[in-house]
């Protein structure tokens, strides 16, 4: 199941047990792959950010798993001054925050090893050889599997791949970006800080240089299939009504619902949508997504509403 389970809420919002619960179900049903990072859910009062991870790591405690979970991890957005709920004091990612980050998150995970470690920010302060070598002594010293990066343009993952060759090091092989069905107008910006929408420059240069591409926000907090949470206003235009009509043409055609299509939609792109869930009910639709398979009438009349 090509699909990555987002853990934000995991220990806080959602109590361990369920916690447990939704992680026990989803392995059953053929998951692997969990996201978390070193800061969730620091904007949220009384939090610190450990708690995701640590949530996690106490269920791979308990069931004695880890080598049955595809674990990624996240450094260089947590907050540096307590109580900080913005990315102000973010830690960043020079080479001694990142490699305090990846101790913080083992520990708090309870392993020796993330099997893909994610820069969760852009970090221009700092310079890409000192970010990419980090990244690569961790790599040798077998802390981490793979790197990616979060929320970063497109021709800054050019850039650093092309360090990462020059040296020989450990290159992005990732990328996570906000991505769904639909299309954002252009030169618009998500209102969450520190968001970026993935763009066609973006799926080109990840389809050209085999950069996986991991989808976060992929069902819009739930507005593809919820009326009391609106549509962010990025995607206020018109194509946006062709496609969502297009959507529940497909969905309706496949007894599916348009949250199913639209993971199904991405997955068939080559991409991992993440997934972040609160409840059981919720976990099975995702779930359900990886039986809905999209031909490719299904998929052009899908791409081609605009």
């Amino acid at each position: 199941m090509n699909i990555a389970l987002g853990t934000i809420p995991f220990g806080t919002s959602v109590s361990r047990e369920d916690t447990f619960a939704i992680l026990d179900r989803f392995v059953e049903a053929g998951g692997s792959m969990l996201d978390t990072a070193n800061n969730y859910p620091f904007w949220v009062e009384g939090r610190t950010g450990d708690e995701s991870e640590q949530t996690i790591g106490a269920w791979l405690a308990a069931r004695g798993n880890r080598d049955q979970v595809f674990l990624s991890t996240k450094v260089g957005a947590r907050p540096t001054v307590p109580g900080d709920v913005t990315l102000d004091s973010a830690e960043g990612l020079s080479a001694p925050a990142v490699r305090a980050g990846v101790e913080g998150s083992l520990r708090r995970l309870g392993t020796d090893h993330v099997d893909l470690y994610w820069a969760h920010i852009e970090d221009r302060s700092v310079p890409l050889e000192e970010t990419l070598g980090a990244f690569d002594e961790l790599h040798r010293q077998g802390k981490i599997g793979k790197v990616g990066a979060s929320n970063l343009p497109a021709w800054r993952l050019e850039r650093a791949r092309n360090v990462s060759a020059a040296h020989g090091w450990l290159p992005y092989t990732h990328l996570q970006l906000r991505h769904t069905y639909l299309r954002p107008r252009p030169y618009t910006r998500p209102a969450e800080t520190g968001h970026r929408v993935t763009g066609d420059e973006h799926l080109e240069y990840a389809r050209e240089a085999g950069v996986t591409l991991w989808a976060y926000n992929t069902l819009m907090f739930g507005a593809y299939t919820r009326a009391d949470r609106p549509i962010p206003e990025i995607y206020d235009h018109p194509g946006t009504t062709r496609r969502l009509a297009a959507l529940r043409e497909v969905a309706g055609e496949l007894g599916a619902t348009p949250n199913q299509v639209v993971l199904a939609w991405l997955m068939a792109g080559g991409h991992v949508p993440i997934v972040g869930v609160s409840t059981m009910a919720q976990l099975e639709e995702a779930i359900g997504a990886a039986d809905v398979k999209l031909d490719d009438e299904l998929r052009r009349r899908l791409d081609e509403a605009a």
